[in-house]
């Protein structure tokens, strides 16, 4: 339910404020968490805006405290207001890393390479005070969180399990798929990390964007499905001797798309074509690049 303060009570010990961020790219805007009472943990602050900095120091009631402050990853709508947050509550800011942590060989040798573009969003001077990894704990007034790597949509991207719910930040969303723009974005990862949440028995997760996914396992295993179904479009479409760019396939395939949309889905296809070049099932004519033309195996 939702009050004039716009806070929503998802369920006992946990509430929702969205950010004042809507986009094509960000649905309703960024939801910021604050998980327990008393003394509770805040997932995903938000975009640098004073005025959600303001809404969520409202919501938190005159004997609350936040006792720490959780990134998903460090896109500009997610990570940047924990920085003032911080210097508000006190409250240390905790994520898996740097805006380029956790990227894979592969990846890291395109990032250095330059030329494969990317870059999208991201905050580049993103620092928490504490990093946590896999299988850690963050324990405090609001229970525990459980900490999960799960990169994909952006390498140091990570979910957090709180009693039978999990925060999927960007990885899962409930009204649209996530892009993943390699370097930072790896279709590799992101299908292992999908996989990952697919086998778990969570009642709901909580996205960073849209409402709740009461469904989880069938919306996950619907992402893979729709993924599996690009990559086959993509292994169509593509030619053992005549090469094909990002940009051709993904007007070949994308052909319903809106012309704004269009770059986020280019970005898409190239990291299908990486991935599909990691396991040997094609291969670029010209080292890697946004222009690169691939051919099929």
């Amino acid at each position: 339910m939702e009050s004039e303060s716009g806070v929503v009570r998802l369920e006992p010990g946990l509430r929702r404020l969205t950010a004042p961020n809507p986009s094509p790219m960000t649905f309703r805007g960024t939801n910021t968490y604050l998980v327990g009472e008393g003394e509770v943990a805040v997932i995903d602050p938000g975009p640098d805006d004073p005025r959600h900095l303001a809404a969520i120091l409202s919501a938190l009631a005159p004997d609350e405290r936040v006792g720490a402050i959780l990134v998903t990853h460090s896109h500009r709508d997610h990570s940047p207001l924990a920085r003032p947050l911080a210097a508000a509550s006190g409250a240390p800011v905790l994520a898996a890393g740097p805006s380029d942590w956790g990227r894979s060989a592969v990846m890291a040798r395109l990032a250095a390479m330059g030329g494969i573009g990317g870059g999208e969003g991201v905050e580049p001077g993103f620092a928490p005070d504490a990093t946590i990894r896999e299988g850690a704990a963050v324990t405090g007034g609001w229970g525990s969180i459980a900490v999960l790597e799960t990169p994909g949509h952006m390498a140091n991207h990570l979910s957090f399990a709180w009693q039978d719910a999990v925060f999927t930040g960007d990885l899962v969303m409930g009204w649209s798929t996530s892009l993943v723009s390699p370097p930072d974005g790896d279709m590799g990862a992101f299908m292992a990390s999908c996989r990952r949440l697919a086998a778990r028995s969570d009642r709901v997760f909580h996205p960073g964007h849209g409402d709740p996914v009461a469904a989880p396992q069938a919306r996950v295993r619907d992402m893979i499905a729709h993924r599996e179904g690009r990559e086959a479009q993509i292994l169509s479409a593509l030619d053992p001797a005549r090469p094909a760019t990002a940009a051709d396939l993904a007007r070949r395939i994308y052909t319903d798309l809106a012309p704004a949309l269009l770059p986020a889905a280019e970005r898409n296809v190239l990291a299908h074509l990486i991935d599909l070049s990691d396991r040997n099932l094609a291969h670029p004519i010209s080292p890697l690049s946004t222009t690169a033309g691939f051919l099929r195996h």
